[in-house]
């Protein structure tokens, strides 16, 4: 499907409209502009700016997608035509890049095709869980709850994942300012001190001469050791692209000390609020279990759901399939086990998404609290240890020209 950007007038109101279609070819998009009332003057074929600038600033965040599907969802329960919905939806997102999807989409929608195999065409913008909803939607005629659920789901994987984030931020910080106070002691302090026993024609004490050598490396070698780093980084982010990658920071996540059980908690918040949305929508538990394996994003806790959804294809049900599994916490299990008990599955793995989210949010307060001093410390540590390897040696060294 390409872009073109026309000039055509309005049958009904003689004006002249400039805009953009999308289409197959040139006279694609002529007949489609006809069809819609228009009379064609000049169509060309639009050119997609590449740039690594555009894909930054029109890049499509998890707010302009519930924007999106929020309004959709609103203009079809207000009853307007699918067609004329994603239209004024599209006149009204901000995004460039959005917009251009969504009017792809809208040329798929009057080409005849369903509105799932429509969003099907951007896999990178809607993910499983978005098209098995609008296909459940579509089948049931339930689109615009389907598509308030989607919205909702969205958000508050979101909400989780910016808290992470959040707990995650200031360990970096901290770790980068203390790295910045040893370059900086090494890059400017630290020849000064060697320059000055230098000149008093001292020897350098042990740990001073370890960070003068060191010094002397980092200044000479730079552009190595920039090389070296970038090397390593480029070959990790090569490997964890892997399948043993993936697989070893999947295991590293969920059995990582202190962070493990908070990805576990967020794993299985995933797992339950995308079950929920799903069985509430009419997605079979089969499709079910298949989907939200995969939105969980941790191939551990996948393989675990996919091993728990080939007992339940045997006949077995769904939390007996689930509580063999290690990475499957108990209390997933239970609950949904009330739920076959009470024909309401859906509103127990929604509860339990409630439980795991509140306990998440108490985890990452309870980290942020109890990782500040222990980074303190140890930036305390490395800053008094280099103040202490250079004033020292100056101070025993002013002595000794005193005596």
């Amino acid at each position: 499907m390409k872009k073109f950007d026309y000039e055509a007038k309005d049958q009904a109101t003689n004006k002249i409209v400039k805009a953009s279609v999308q289409a197959e070819s040139e006279n694609a998009a002529a007949k489609l502009l006809l069809a819609q009332g228009f009379t064609p003057r000049n169509i060309k074929e639009a050119r997609e700016d590449g740039s690594f600038l555009s894909k930054i600033t029109n890049k499509i965040t998890t707010k302009d997608r519930v924007v999106f599907t929020r309004q959709l969802a609103t203009l079809i329960g207000a009853g307007l035509p699918l067609s004329q919905s994603l239209r004024t939806v599209s006149e009204q997102t901000e995004n460039k890049r959005l917009r251009d999807v969504v009017d792809d989409i809208i040329a798929s929608v009057e080409g005849g095709k369903a509105l799932a195999e429509s969003f099907g065409k951007h896999p990178e913008v809607f993910d499983n869980i978005f098209l098995a909803l609008v296909t459940a939607g579509e089948a049931s005629g339930t689109l615009d709850d389907s598509l308030r659920r989607i919205a909702e789901q969205q958000e508050k994987d979101a909400a989780m994942m910016s808290k992470i984030k959040g707990a995650l931020t200031y360990p970096v910080i901290v770790l980068v300012v203390i790295f910045a106070v040893i370059a900086f002691m090494l890059i400017t302090v630290v020849p000064q001190v060697k320059k000055l026993y230098t000149d008093l024609k001292q020897s350098l004490p042990f740990i001073t001469s370890i960070l003068v050598g060191t010094a002397d490396f980092v200044m000479k070698f730079w552009w190595l050791i920039l090389i070296i780093v970038g090397v390593i980084i480029y070959f990790t982010l090569q490997y964890l692209k892997t399948e043993n990658g993936i697989k070893l920071k999947d295991t590293l996540k969920i059995n990582a000390p202190l962070f493990g059980p908070m990805f576990r908690k967020l794993y299985m918040a995933r797992f339950t609020r995308t079950g929920q949305t799903l069985l509430k929508t009419g997605v079979p538990m089969l499709d079910m279990l298949r989907i939200a394996a995969q939105s969980v994003n941790n191939t551990i806790i996948e393989k675990s759901i996919e091993r728990a959804a080939e007992k339940v294809k045997g006949g077995k049900s769904l939390s007996s399939a689930l509580k063999p599994e290690d990475y499957i916490m108990p209390f997933v299990p239970q609950m949904i086990s009330i739920g076959e008990q009470s024909g309401k599955i859906d509103d127990m793995m929604g509860k339990a998404a409630s439980v795991y989210e509140d306990e998440l949010d108490e985890e990452i307060k309870a980290i942020s609290t109890a990782i500040e001093p222990i980074l303190m410390v140890v930036l305390a540590i490395v800053a008094g240890g280099l103040v202490g390897a250079i004033l020292f040696p100056i101070y025993n060294l002013v002595n000794n020209i005193s005596v």
